[in-house]
């Protein structure tokens, strides 16, 4: 007598599962997607959904590092190919405003929305560190330029990195609560401009 199949079908495409649970995860937030709303986006079971990838926990940690690549990687290339911190910032807020409003998916960052009302401490952690990270980068890049002499010797690069996060930050929000691109751009611009001004090198 033949057996049943168990497990996915052979059909199963693993990376288009992860994008489809990305864009769930994305739209609802961690806490508030269930098993059940990532099987019905996906097109499989609970069963096969857990040999794929593990819990529901399991799987949000795989859609981070696909959101991290293709989604979220915009603003470390901003910081490395434009000659200054400023001029990254600048091109990292402005790419923002419409990655943020893009219709294609979710608006804002899964990386601060998914974050909201998260109960799951492992889960918030792992985001905040997400984030912490981001700070880190953006306060590196401006303690390079001060000490490039691209910024002046006073500027708190600490503070300016946090505050550059925290426009990124509300940005994202604003874009999940209706703001549209060109709203978006006008913060950004207005951010920009409590930048100090870039000093061309050997002045």
């Amino acid at each position: 007598m033949a057996t049943r199949q168990r497990g996915r079908p052979r059909s199963f495409d693993r990376d288009a599962a992860l994008e489809k649970a990305t864009l769930v995860f994305w739209e609802h937030g961690y806490e508030t997607t269930s098993v059940a709303d990532l099987t019905r986006a996906i097109g499989i079971g609970a069963p096969s959904l857990y040999a794929a990838f593990g819990d529901k926990k399991a799987l949000f940690g795989e859609v981070v590092e696909a959101y991290a690549e293709r989604y979220g990687s915009f603003g470390a290339r901003a910081l490395a190919e434009e000659p200054t911190a400023r001029a990254g910032m600048a091109r990292l807020l402005r790419e923002s405003a419409a990655e943020f409003t893009d219709p294609a998916h979710p608006f804002g960052c899964l990386m601060i929305a998914a974050a909201i009302n998260c109960g799951t401490p492992e889960v918030e952690q792992a985001l905040r560190e997400r984030r912490q990270a981001t700070l880190d980068a953006f306060e590196s890049r401006i303690r390079a330029d001060i000490a490039a002499g691209l910024l002046p010797p006073s500027t708190d690069a600490r503070a300016l990195a946090r505050f550059s996060g925290g426009v990124m930050q509300g940005m994202s929000q604003q874009a999940r609560d209706g703001a549209t691109r060109e709203e978006l751009e006008m913060i950004a611009e207005t951010a920009m401009r409590a930048w100090p001004e870039s000093t061309p090198a050997g002045s």
